[in-house]
């Protein structure tokens, strides 16, 4: 990782291997947390990018009046396994953005880092790399959403002279002998805008409303709930009444409400970007022979879609994308935190189980009482730094899993997509 969290491990005592340690359990939490997302809610997916491209026009599709009835008529007419249609390339890609936009991310705040020769970037910088860290993910990853979009999209016979792709693979190749290199960067430029600044609002709003939530608490006057200064009491309780003592006290989120700020995030998020995804889907689909409506270029997408359609044609298929997206950012966070937590745990036992056999082993060249006497004596002393050390070390977690969450939450943006 950078130089600075290197040396901020090093100021709090952290060995290099344990701070490069620390950071693999990180990206292994959020990889697992949203794949576990996208097998989930995939079928979401499936209806959403269907109503997307739903412009009027009679196509290869059937004209669906609503998320209901298209998953009604998806099951009538194809069976339950076509709700998972690109499935494998959201896997892919999930892991792909997930791992690209980690690596990248940190990459380029050190390149920053080392023009300007400081060990700390300002707020803007990180947003700038953060922004240029999704652009390049989204030019590396933009083919497999695209096989994506195009596998939920199919059906399983040949519909109006288009052969379905059979996989992953599959697709790629045969896009790169249809359409050339161009085919796999149709529809990059909605990709870009919704990839750069997605991530950003959502974290935005996370970072408020976790704030809010940390340094306020709600207190029962009567029958009214009334929202006040946290004072570091429980709600209600005898040290709840907001005075000087306890301001700037900050309490522990629950798993639930990370959650539920999660998700209220990501629908910010999710409702004013989506537009963009509208017209991302509508560039990247395949069309018919024949068809009377081909979008050829984003400006084109737009001004078909707002003359034909108004403002509503730029959100069909939001009521089944925020109930994916929504328990979707909910999932990835809780799962994460959830198996960070094991993984940080399993790390304290293996650690302490070393530290009593190295005292087990201390102890026994002494021999008979003296040796007891002294492994008794040395007892209370290392103990006392033993409790010490694991107070350190889950500070320096808790610090860390802070540092991290805003690259969670922007790299599970990248990865839903």
């Amino acid at each position: 990782m950078g130089t600075k969290r290197a040396e901020e491990n090093k100021q709090h005592g952290a060995p290099p291997h344990k701070a490069q340690q620390q950071n693999w359990q990180h990206m292994v939490a959020g990889a697992i947390a949203g794949s576990s997302a996208v097998l989930l809610l995939h079928p979401f997916d499936v209806i959403k990018t269907r109503l997307q491209v739903q412009d009027g026009v009679q196509g290869a599709l059937p004209s669906y009046r609503g998320a209901t009835h298209a998953v009604s008529t998806i099951l009538r007419q194809e069976g339950w396994k076509a709700l998972y249609s690109g499935l494998a390339p959201a896997l892919v890609g999930s892991g792909v953005s997930w791992g690209a936009y980690l690596y990248l991310y940190e990459h380029v705040k050190a390149w920053h880092r080392g023009w300007q020769k400081t060990e700390r970037l300002a707020a803007g910088w990180n947003l700038l790399s953060a922004a240029q860290a999704g652009a390049m993910v989204c030019l590396v990853t933009n083919p497999i959403w695209l096989v994506k979009t195009r596998m939920a999209l199919q059906r399983t016979a040949p519909t109006a002279g288009i052969v379905p792709y059979k996989g992953l693979a599959d697709a790629l190749a045969r896009i790169w002998r249809e359409e050339g290199v161009r085919g796999y960067y149709k529809g990059i430029g909605p990709s870009l805008l919704l990839q750069t600044s997605h991530g950003a609002i959502q974290f935005a709003v996370y970072e408020e409303l976790k704030q809010l939530a940390a340094t306020t608490q709600w207190h029962w006057s009567g029958w009214r709930p009334q929202l006040q200064a946290y004072d570091g009491g429980p709600p209600g309780g005898e040290g709840s009444g907001g005075g000087a003592e306890g301001q700037g006290a900050v309490r522990q989120l629950s798993s639930l409400e990370v959650s539920l700020y999660g998700a209220l995030s990501k629908l910010s998020a999710a409702v004013s970007t989506y537009p963009t995804q509208v017209v991302r889907s509508r560039l990247q689909q395949r069309f018919e022979a024949g068809r009377a409506l081909v979008y050829r270029t984003t400006g084109e997408a737009v001004s078909l879609t707002w003359q034909r359609e108004g403002l509503r044609g730029f959100y069909k298929g939001l009521a089944p994308n925020l109930l994916r997206v929504m328990p979707q950012s909910a999932i990835t966070l809780t799962v994460y935190e959830g198996l960070l937590q094991w993984l940080a745990d399993a790390d304290a036992q293996a650690r302490q189980k070393q530290e009593r056999a190295q005292r087990r082993d201390g102890s026994g060249g002494g021999g008979g009482g003296n040796g007891e006497l002294a492994g008794k004596a040395a007892s209370g002393p290392g103990e006392g730094r033993g409790q010490q050390q694991q107070h350190q070390q889950q500070r320096r977690r808790a610090e860390l899993t802070d540092s991290m969450r805003p690259l969670v939450i922007a790299a599970d943006s990248q990865a839903e997509q």
